[in-house]
């Protein structure tokens, strides 16, 4: 076998381990997962490929291509959790393979390797990956873009001390029209994945290095020149790249016109349907809320300041995000000094830096949207590592030695923070505290090995560390961390019921309860002392209003779902012959949820009687 396919075997192995290990055995989580899966079921019960619903209502927040991908998993696989997240854990496969062959082209076979080894085991990464969101799709197709400007770009280089080489002499962008038509339609996908963000965030990465590598030569000062000069050129120097016509030739270089035409091509078809299929409604409510809002207004309490996405990539790329000092230090005096991996270098940091800023000038802030630089940043980390084993590094090795330490200390710190965590919410569950010994171990087995010069024994132990914390974390922890969700367990007592059944939601609802009860849910708003309101969303089908006694008041059956708490401010206004029927723990919450009804409906659905606490 090639030492291409070993490396593509051994990626799939730990890779997948960690990405589809009980992939399907955690419920879905609150609250993204089930208004994903639920819409995408809610579209193949309809049959219908072209209107998002969940819930009854017009989903709005994001665009068709997740739920294509999961109502197709839905027919291959049955509905259920796997199906949902299998889409998105292919998809971080692919992104992978994308990882290794643009390092290939830009570094190395080994350097591309471990970014892959890297990228698999990190946190958020394995969050997107397992997780039934339009993240994994998202990153998938910016990777893939980028992959494609790589190798349209720059010749094959099989030895990582050759300098990069242009297919065509003079143009950093590709000139055979296949590479372009590859790169765009990727584009094309992420915009029906997530919006415009998959079509200008990645023309953004490859122009911002266009409008640097295509500059030409500039002379430099001399050492004595008067501090006001010095300066003067400094700044001139940064807004070299923006000069109007340096700009323009460089975005016209990367042909917009058939950027724009791709894009249309393959997107705009779908939103127009939905748009003539909703009045106009879709596309609107999708273009100024969920995308113009998010950018210009905090969302959902969803905000942050400039420091946000720093602590967020700190803690989404860990257990590798101990080398952020030495990564940086050495990014930093490669690009000052210059040499044969430049270029390279700048575009993996106009991709980290573009994307980042972006997201920081938005208003809304999710840890997720920097997910897509993570594929820039792996193979950043697995240069710089690689610098360090073969002690070319030009970062000193105190950097090296106090990123093994960090994963020591943050072992310890994990190890002791879990049982805190979870003696109140998860009983019983203390003993996952265990986790922080993977990294605490791994860290602290490869500082000794640093220490001996055993440099890629170090990188290898550290690895398997990484490995092992994320297989744990996902495979096994999350599983236990899940026995606590039982709502689902209440909700599946609407199994049975004759046609007719309405089922409310009063002070809470929660999108599992309505994937799990395989029913849309009202929610229901206490407006007066008699009065309760049903009150929907405007593109919502339930508009009625009405109180409690009449919501039961009809032969058809009748649920209500809310706590404790809300059950008490409600339950004198109850006809008699509701009562409770079950109760479940309100995850996370510290509540217990209670599902009311009346009973004979209850018993003609084929339900056990059960207690009646009023």
């Amino acid at each position: 076998m090639s030492q291409r396919g070993q490396h593509l075997v051994l990626m799939a192995l730990v890779a997948g381990a960690v990405l589809f290990t009980n992939l399907g055995s955690t419920k879905l989580w609150d609250r993204d997962e089930p208004r994903n899966a639920g819409c995408a079921r809610e579209m193949l019960e309809r049959q219908d490929w072209v209107t998002p619903v969940f819930n009854a209502e017009l989903r709005i927040q994001k665009p068709v291509l997740l739920y294509w991908l999961i109502m197709t998993a839905y027919s291959l696989f049955g509905v259920n959790e796997f199906a949902a997240r299998f889409s998105s854990a292919s998809l971080g496969l692919g992104t992978l393979v994308c990882t290794y062959l643009m390092g290939r082209r830009l570094f190395s076979a080994r350097v591309a390797f471990w970014a892959c080894i890297i990228l698999g085991t990190t946190i958020m990464f394995d969050v997107a990956s397992r997780a039934a969101t339009p993240d994994a799709p998202l990153i998938f197709c910016v990777t893939l873009a980028i992959t494609l400007y790589v190798l349209g770009t720059f010749q094959p280089r099989e030895h990582g001390a050759a300098p990069l080489e242009l297919k065509t002499p003079g143009h950093y962008f590709p000139q055979q029209t296949g590479w372009v038509v590859g790169i765009y339609a990727a584009m094309g996908l992420g915009v029906l994945a997530k919006g415009p963000v998959a079509l200008i965030l990645p023309t953004a990465v490859i122009g911002m290095f266009l409008l640097l590598v295509r500059l030409s030569p500039r002379v430099s000062l001399d050492a004595g020149a008067p501090l006001t000069r010095r300066w003067f050129h400094t700044v001139t120097g940064m807004l070299r790249p923006f000069a109007p016509v340096h700009f323009f030739r460089t975005c016209w270089a990367m042909r917009p016109l058939t950027a724009i035409g791709l894009t249309l091509a393959i997107a705009a078809p779908w939103y127009i349907w939905v748009g003539l299929r909703t009045d106009g409604q879709w596309p609107l409510a999708f273009f100024l809320t969920e995308n113009i809002s998010r950018a210009t207004t905090s969302m959902e309490n969803h905000g942050g300041s400039f420091m946000y996405y720093p602590l967020a990539l700190l803690v989404g790329f860990f257990p590798w995000s101990v080398f952020a000092g030495p990564v940086i230090s050495e990014l930093i005096l490669r690009l000052r000094r210059g040499n044969e991996n430049r270029h390279a270098l700048q575009l993996l940091v106009c991709w980290v830096i573009v994307w980042v800023t972006a997201f920081t000038v938005a208003k809304t802030k999710l840890p997720s949207y920097v997910t897509p630089t993570y594929p820039a940043i792996a193979l950043l980390v697995s240069f710089a590592i690689g610098q360090a084993i073969q002690q070319n590094s030009l970062t000193s090795r105190w950097w090296w030695r106090a990123a093994f330490a960090s994963a020591v200390l943050v072992g310890i710190g994990i190890t002791a923070a879990i049982p805190l965590a979870t003696a109140d919410i998860f009983p019983g569950e203390h003993w996952l505290g265990i986790l922080g010994l993977f990294p605490l171990i791994a860290g602290a087995m490869a500082l000794v090995l640093y220490e001996y010069q055993q440099r890629q024994s170090a990188l290898r132990t550290y690895a398997a560390g990484a490995f092992l914390f994320c297989l744990f974390l996902f495979g096994y922890a999350l599983c236990r961390v899940d026995q606590h969700q039982r709502a689902d367990q209440l909700l599946t007592t609407t199994d049975g019921y004759e046609a007719g059944l309405r089922v409310g939601a009063y002070g809470c609802l929660e999108p599992t309860w309505v994937f799990y009860g395989g029913h849309p849910i009202e929610e229901l708003q206490l407006e007066s002392h008699a009065q309760v309101t049903t009150r929907r969303k405007p593109q919502g089908t339930f508009k009625t209003s009405e109180s409690l006694a009449e919501f039961f008041d009809s032969p058809a059956p009748r649920l209500l779902v809310t706590t404790e708490d809300h059950y008490r401010d409600i339950a004198s206004r109850l006809p008699e012959q509701v009562v409770i029927l079950g109760d479940a723990p309100y995850f996370l919450r510290g509540k217990q949820l209670l599902l009311i009804g009346r009973e004979t409906d209850h018993l003609t659905a084929g339900h056990q009687p059960t207690t009646t606490l009023r």
